[in-house]
């Protein structure tokens, strides 16, 4: 089956929808495709326990405010439903269960194979997110089949760990997150590359967002000097009961994990220990190799673009980190790159059509 459309729309998350929303009021022929069976599915499929660092107060998608009171952090369910209600509110035209397996130039046009057939379109935006493919390192798969090891993508709850210590490998919100929640009930342990750097949600009253809002720090731009300071930093962490948890001794912070070997994790100090459960959270790699167009990646495999204007004719990205701002990747901030990916979009699309 081959169907044709002028924008093609990949992926359904909230970059995609925020572009939706602004194509939608262009009345252009678009289609959106996810290969997820839910909107919403891949915040439902997370962790039990995770809890978003940004309130929802500044969770806003264009068009619609996240529901519930500004200052509450949301939960992983409640950011699936209001996708979920996002989408149909305003109707997007969107295919579930459709999964894009290769883009390539066609003519004049791109031809997008699919799972579900071809679709020939003008214009093609890619809201997949940077990252998609589960990253541990290669010397896990040195270490004894009797040791538990789950990527934090696959972690649901406390339940699917044995008997013994757990160690935690990353420090970013995930990790701390986990380490947290695993504290409550065993003795746990934390692999980190640097001191986390743990920040108040609250001061003065106010969620920190808001200050740094004020701040001007979630508008800061890639290439600023506040911004190139944040980017060379590790994330800080939202929250202190991370912090506390290791004061108390209630988590133990062990140096960067370098190497395994059968039962044996090896850090950084050249110490030795012994672990039941490893919990990868080592955060995901990109994977674009589905992406068979010259010219539209760099050596690292990264999709190469200025503000989600990439160097091919008819190509765009959104829902990069620091696409044009410090907030570019979260979901109060992808709609103004959505908005300016949208009207890029039509611009070149209206150009090709006189």
């Amino acid at each position: 089956m081959t169907f044709s459309t002028d924008i093609l729309v990949i992926g359904s998350g909230q970059a995609g929808l925020s572009t939706g929303y602004y194509l939608k009021r262009s009345n252009v022929d678009f289609l959106m495709i996810d290969q997820s069976s839910a909107i919403g599915e891949s915040w439902r499929t997370r962790y039990d326990s995770l809890v978003l660092f940004t309130p929802k107060g500044y969770s806003n998608l264009p068009g619609m405010n996240f529901p519930g009171h500004e200052a509450q952090l949301p939960t992983k369910d409640e950011a699936a439903d209001y996708l979920l209600e996002y989408a149909a509110v305003f109707e997007l035209p969107i295919r579930l269960n459709t999964k894009a397996t290769s883009i390539t130039k066609y003519k004049d046009k791109f031809k997008v194979m699919t799972d579900k057939g071809i679709i020939l379109t003008r214009s093609v935006i890619i809201a997949t997110g940077p990252f998609q493919k589960p990253w541990v390192p290669d010397f896990s798969n040195k270490m004894a089949s009797s040791i538990n090891q789950i990527h934090s993508s696959r972690y649901k709850n406390p339940t699917q760990l044995i008997h013994g210590e757990s160690l935690v490998v990353g420090a970013g919100n995930s990790g701390t997150q986990i380490a947290v929640e695993l504290s409550n009930m065993a003795k746990v342990s934390i692999s980190v590359g640097h001191k986390p750097l743990s920040l108040p949600s609250r001061i003065l009253g106010k969620n920190i967002f808001y200050w740094l809002d004020r701040l001007g720090l979630l508008k800061a731009k890639p290439q600023s000097t506040i911004g190139r300071k944040i980017k060379s930093r590790p994330d800080p962490i939202f929250g202190m009961e991370f912090n506390q948890r290791v004061k108390s001794s209630a988590i133990t912070l062990m140096p960067k994990v370098i190497d395994a070997e059968d039962e044996h994790i090896l850090f950084a100090d050249g110490t030795m220990q012994q672990y039941s459960n490893i919990i990868w959270c080592t955060g995901f790699r990109p994977d674009y190799s589905w992406l068979h167009i010259p010219g539209l990646l760099d050596h690292s495999g990264t999709i190469i673009h200025e503000r989600g204007i990439t160097p091919v004719s008819g190509l765009y990205v959104v829902g990069m980190p620091w696409q044009s701002r410090r907030s570019s990747a979260l979901l109060g901030g992808v709609g103004e790159d959505a908005q300016y990916v949208a009207a890029a979009t039509l611009r070149s699309l209206s150009s090709s059509k006189r």
